[in-house]
């Protein structure tokens, strides 16, 4: 059995999740905390990891997984032509293994302040920067010269590296 790629409807991932289990399919959901804040108010909630996306598992020769699409909750399910999208197994599993009591752990970049930092993917590849912080999103935080100015962007950990 593969792992398949089901597209929600907004902010929907939860009923997606409790309608596809109801019909038996075995649903994926990785979640983490975010923090958020409102009113001068910090507090955390618990948030898709990748928003309208969850996964599920099935096997398409034995199932009937056309049902998915009309789920309470789902757009579709990713799929080429008549056939869903298997991702690899090694997918999951990495995000699975980064789970503590039903929480995917996201560690931020651990960079100090005023370290000089080169950005490698983006529009912005090859520029070098100054490291800020890590913001609520866990995007870092950089301050590039550009065009005679320092420009503060935010920008994916994966996306800069040490210089």
């Amino acid at each position: 059995m593969n792992w398949y790629v089901v597209y929600t409807q907004p902010h929907k991932e939860q009923v997606a999740l409790r309608n596809l289990a109801k019909q038996g399919f075995d649903a994926y959901l990785p979640r983490y905390q975010k923090q958020c804040r409102h009113a001068r108010r910090i507090y955390t909630v618990m948030t898709p990891l990748f928003p309208r996306y969850l996964f599920v598992r099935l096997d398409p020769e034995t199932q009937r997984w056309r049902s998915i699409n009309g789920t309470i909750g789902v757009s579709y399910l990713l799929s080429e032509g008549p056939d869903p999208i298997a991702i690899p197994n090694d997918v999951v599993d990495a995000i699975h293994g980064r789970e503590r009591e039903g929480i995917v752990q996201i560690a931020p970049p651990e960079f100090v302040k005023g370290q000089k930092l080169c950005i490698t993917d983006g529009p912005f590849a090859e520029l070098e920067g100054l490291f800020e912080c890590v913001d609520d999103e866990q995007r870092v935080v950089l301050l590039l010269e550009f065009m005679g100015r320092v420009v503060r962007t935010r920008l994916p950990g994966h996306a800069v590296t040490a210089a």
